[in-house]
């Protein structure tokens, strides 16, 4: 009846109770209730409340919900709590989300807070922080349960008792040896079932699947996602159990990376702020993320205004060149970024090997191809059929100028594709990120490589 009661309970419930002082039934509430609703209701209240709440309920359930916080959240608490009462919290904060809060301290902040941690919590949040934050060492955490390899199965289950990892990360418990050596692992269903005198030895898979301290975190996530794991467990140069990254760490990765693929596709500049809200994030901040590329395209229209000059004297000759200028280009850019994006998608999940590049601009030129014959198609349809007849060049035919253009454009349309797949895979074999050569590099790119095409084309063909 009470989980029942607890379910029902709304945040705005959780305000009455709170205004109208009923500090110790909202307090049982807060205890209860899962910890995205806890903090549903705490993110409403100001900094000072929060603090007085957290320092009421358990240690445990603070930390908890402490952890869900945002950074800057996060941060601005810690600058306004007594160090004392804020390593309480600290403790028992996940021991990845904690590392991560520790890095974001100063040096002073770091000094005035050590002393409160006890051994095991100041010790594990020094080595995590150590760590850089786009290895599986940035990620992990130390939320796991070990058994020795010569253990029976009643021993193990109360050695697991004592370690008593969170509920989340029981599932798989890891067999090591006296130096932490990873041995293995074992579920927890097959040590539960095993009877109680059998060495743990006879129910270990000793294939198991893991992760080196120092490889990308994005490398990590995706062996979780393959194996379809709950954690996968992170070893040292010794092979020895470090720790572990979840399943909802790996989550958060792929999120945080498509985020940045995705922004560096439409070409905005990654920066320290890039998880924190649109509306939170400074005007100038936004300003600084996304100048770069206009300003490349205000130079580059320079460079396509020259272009332009250089060929006047043809455009004065064929004036019907210039209706179709706007639609060379938007084909070239728009053929060039789409198969840029396919390339490093599949690149991003692994399905392409940069070594193979031949292979792949191939296959994109015979896409490519069938693409410019149904471009061209149009193009010499619009021309012969919707164009006024005026508009046809003296000593010509709009047929011959179809025919000119529509050539020009199956040019171009092949030669963005190539260009759109071999970029990316030129610059993955550079050990560079192909995302930066996507959308508003490609369109650049394509901007003046298409204006040539088109003038010395459509030359060589009407004149």
């Amino acid at each position: 009846m009470e989980q029942n009661f607890t379910e029902n309970i709304t945040k705005e419930k959780l305000h009455t109770l709170y205004a109208e002082g009923q500090l110790s039934q909202l307090l049982h509430f807060l205890e209860e209730l899962p910890v995205v609703d806890a903090l549903d209701f705490l993110e409403e209240l100001t900094t000072d409340e929060i603090i007085q709440i957290l320092k009421q309920i358990t240690p445990e359930t603070a930390g908890e919900i402490f952890s869900e916080f945002s950074l800057e959240g996060q941060l601005d608490f810690f600058s306004q709590i007594d160090r004392r009462s804020f390593a309480k919290i600290f403790k028992y904060m996940y021991s990845d989300v904690r590392a991560d809060l520790y890095q974001e301290l100063d040096k002073i902040q770091q000094i005035e807070l050590l002393p409160y941690l006890d051994k095991q919590v100041r010790e594990n949040v020094i080595i995590l922080s150590a760590y850089p934050p786009e290895t599986a060492g940035g990620i992990m955490n130390t939320d796991f349960a070990t058994i020795f390899a010569d253990m029976t199965a009643l021993e193990a289950l109360e050695k697991i008792r004592s370690d008593a990892p969170s509920k989340e990360m029981v599932y798989y418990i890891y067999v090591v040896d006296s130096s932490m050596v990873l041995k293995g692992l074992v579920t927890l269903k097959d040590l539960v079932l095993a009877p109680k005198n059998n060495p743990i030895e006879e129910v270990t898979q000793d294939f198991i699947v893991y992760a080196e301290v120092n490889e990308d975190r994005e490398s990590v996530a995706r062996k979780i996602e393959k194996y379809d794991l709950v954690a996968i467990p992170i070893v040292n140069s010794l092979h020895q159990l470090v720790g572990i990254v979840g399943h909802e760490d790996a989550l958060d990765v792929i999120v945080a990376e498509q985020t940045e693929d995705m922004e560096k596709l439409m070409g905005i500049m990654s920066s320290t702020e890039d998880s924190s809200p649109y509306l939170s994030v400074s005007s100038m901040t936004h300003f600084r993320k996304r100048v770069f590329w206009p300003l490349i395209f205000a130079g580059v229209g320079i460079f396509s205004g020259m272009i332009i000059n250089n060929y006047q004297h043809v455009l004065e000759q064929f004036i019907i060149l210039a209706l179709y200028m706007p639609m060379m280009a938007a084909t070239g850019g728009n053929i060039g970024s789409q198969t840029a994006a396919v390339v490093i998608r599949s690149l991003s999940l692994g399905e392409i090997d940069p070594g193979k590049w031949a292979g792949v601009v191939f296959k994109e030129v015979k896409i490519s191809l069938l693409l410019a014959m149904a471009v061209a198609l149009l193009t010499y349809i619009k021309i012969v059929f919707f164009s006024f007849k005026a508009s046809a060049p003296e000593g010509s035919t709009l047929s011959r100028v179809g025919i000119a253009i529509s050539l020009a454009i199956t040019i171009q349309v092949v030669a963005s594709a190539v260009i759109g797949a071999a970029l990316p895979l030129l610059v993955r074999k550079l050990n560079g990120d192909p995302a930066v050569v996507a959308s508003p590099a490609i369109s650049t790119i394509m901007d003046i490589t298409g204006l040539l095409i088109y003038f010395n084309t459509t030359m060589l063909f009407l004149y």
